[in-house]
């Protein structure tokens, strides 16, 4: 159970630290995770899974600044742990994943706002003597410090809570085992609509419609939809494009009738106006 939650651990600081050294390359993402925790676990297939099903989930949590909405690299290391090691059902996993989100978000908003806030001074006053290598080596501790402590709590998360976590749901009955399972497969679907929320507009429901319509109806894979959806914005897009090169085409043109016509006309067509 260490070298598995020594693997958790690292997942975490892999992907959460080295999404911020790498310049917000969006590692910290959960289907990312789930890859990278399913290979150092050694069960790709599920953490792949895993991945996915809380990356539909997380889709439409974005962390802007210092407000963190959850935090799914913690949650997704957790789910995949428990799942190559506990033997917990995937959808119960899922399911246990989603509150570790919320609950790790304010741990880490906590570090950020309140513990690293003593480094503050320590860093201006290396700025204001110049002082550049002092800057990098605090830089650079504090970035191993702050990742590998968060990472902490899936460590002892799965050390200490992976059996216990397991032997709860052994004890859970069949009916409500069966319940979390159809909560957790509900789950995408709630994360799906907290993303169209915001990208929900009158121009674009009628594709969203036809998505729905081909997959239901038609049965093509989501793959399939996927570029055919890509095929759709490219023509939108050159179609656009024209419309836009014709609308400046035609301004320029009209801008440039009454220079060439002469200025005997535009005094005609002054007088013509002032004795209308």
């Amino acid at each position: 159970m260490v070298g598995l939650a020594f693997m958790a651990w690292l997942t975490v600081v892999i992907c959460y630290g080295g999404n911020w050294v790498l310049g917000q390359c969006m590692i910290e993402r959960p289907i990312v995770v789930g890859l990278v925790a399913g290979i150092l676990m050694g069960d790709v297939r599920t953490g792949v899974i895993i991945g996915a099903s809380l990356e539909a989930i997380f889709m439409g949590a974005v962390n802007i600044g210092g407000a963190i909405s959850a935090e799914p690299v913690t949650a997704t290391a957790l789910a995949v742990a428990f799942c190559v090691g506990a033997g917990i059902d995937q959808s119960a996993a899922i399911t246990l994943a989603v509150p570790v989100g919320v609950v790790t978000a304010f741990l880490s908003i906590a570090l950020n706002n309140v513990v690293l806030a003593f480094f503050a001074k320590p860093f201006q006053d290396m700025a204001a003597a110049g002082n550049e290598k002092g800057l990098a080596v605090q830089h650079w501790l504090l970035w191993f410090f702050k990742y590998a402590a968060f990472a902490l709590i899936a460590f002892f998360g799965v050390f200490f809570g992976a059996e216990p976590v397991a032997a709860i749901v052994n004890q859970i009955p069949a009916n409500v085992m069966a319940g979390l399972n159809a909560v957790g497969a509900l789950l995408p679907a709630v994360g799906m609509a907290l993303l169209l929320q915001m990208l929900w507009s009158k121009e674009l429901a009628v594709y969203f419609f036809l998505g729905f319509t081909i997959y239901e109806y038609l049965g093509l894979p989501m793959i399939a939809i996927a570029v055919f959806g890509v095929v759709i914005a490219a023509v939108v897009a050159l179609r656009d494009k024209e419309i836009f090169d014709l609308t400046h085409k035609a301004a320029a043109t009209a801008a440039q009738i009454p220079a060439a016509t002469g200025s005997d006309e535009s005094v005609d067509a002054d007088e013509e106006a002032f004795f209308a």
